[in-house]
């Protein structure tokens, strides 16, 4: 059985992460989708809200589950029996990082690949950075993602 793992912090979610999970779901006999507790980075919403959030937007996919983890990514893909990281990528800027994560994950884990899939155009300049500013400035982002997490910003981020 092939398992991928996506990891990533998904504060929020985006429709560019819905995305890469519905089309790696078509290659993989499982997806996990990996919610790091990222402890340089303070999230708008919390792991466990996270995790919720993400659920919901990939409910509709049997082979897609959503998780929580901390530690080591490599430690954690061979607990769950992932053979493949899979990581989206939207341009040059995210590659140079992503390639370098995955040389240093190769070398504590050879027998884990990274797999770059690449954002669809009109995902490739939605950030998750991105769309807490647009919404914390009062804009609209119900078409970058998915309307639970719509809600959940706009009562997280609204006075009052």
């Amino acid at each position: 059985m092939a398992i991928a793992l996506c990891p990533g912090s998904f504060d929020p979610p985006t429709n560019g992460h819905i995305d890469i999970a519905e089309r790696a779901a078509r290659h993989f006999d499982r997806v996990l989708v990996a919610v790091v507790a990222n402890p340089s980075k303070r999230p708008l919403f919390d792991g466990p809200e996270r995790v919720r959030l993400l659920s919901e937007a990939l409910a509709h996919i049997a082979n897609v589950e959503v998780v929580a983890f901390d530690g080591l990514l490599v430690e954690f893909a061979r607990r769950r029996g992932a053979t493949v990281m899979l990581k989206g990528v939207r341009g040059a800027s995210d590659l140079g990082y992503e390639v370098q994560m995955a040389s240093m994950n190769a070398s504590l884990a050879p027998e884990i690949d990274t797999v770059f899939m690449a954002a669809r155009p009109e995902w490739s300049f939605v950030s998750s950075t991105l769309v807490k500013e647009v919404a914390a400035l009062g804009g609209t982002v119900s078409a970058l993602v998915p309307p639970g997490v719509a809600r959940a910003l706009r009562d997280r981020l609204e006075p009052g």
